[in-house]
């Protein structure tokens, strides 16, 4: 095998560029994993209280707790590579934003507790929005622009 095919292990792993990771980009993989931590909380309660209590179709219950909990890894993952500044991160982590607004709106339109809630998630998807596509993540993580591939 010759040297292309396989790079070497360390430039794997290197950042996207030298330096201080900027502080848009730590704020953002915070919010990100913001986001999981409270699927993953939102996924547990569900589970247990379908596995535990008595749901209206425990089935139903159990299936939508085991969902939010694999959904939880999208914006977990997604965190864990903005904070060691991988290309590849920014993708996910914008998709949660945009998967959140629609979800923020619905409960917004909610007439009780939630409405809160959906206040909050929100600000926190379109801050992460602007925090991910400002010019210092994008050079932080390496990323550029159409046609200015070297």
């Amino acid at each position: 095998m010759s040297s292309e095919q396989n790079p070497a292990p360390d430039t794997a792993e290197a950042p996207a560029t030298p330096g201080p990771r900027p502080r848009r980009l730590t704020y953002a993989a915070a919010l990100a994993a913001l986001e999981g931590a409270a699927l993953v909380i939102g996924g547990v309660w569900i589970l247990v209280l379908g596995l535990t209590g008595d749901p209206d179709d425990r089935q139903q219950a159990v299936t939508g707790g085991i969902t939010l909990l694999v959904l939880a890894l999208l914006p977990l993952l997604a965190a864990r590579g903005l904070l060691l500044r991988r290309g590849w991160s920014r993708g996910p982590a914008v998709i949660t934003q945009l998967m959140a607004l629609p979800v923020a709106y619905n409960l917004l339109q909610a007439d009780s507790m939630a409405i809160p809630g959906g206040i909050a998630l929100a600000v926190v998807a379109v801050v992460a929005l602007v925090l991910l596509v400002s010019p210092a993540t994008t050079r932080a993580l390496g990323i550029k622009g159409p046609g200015r591939a070297e």
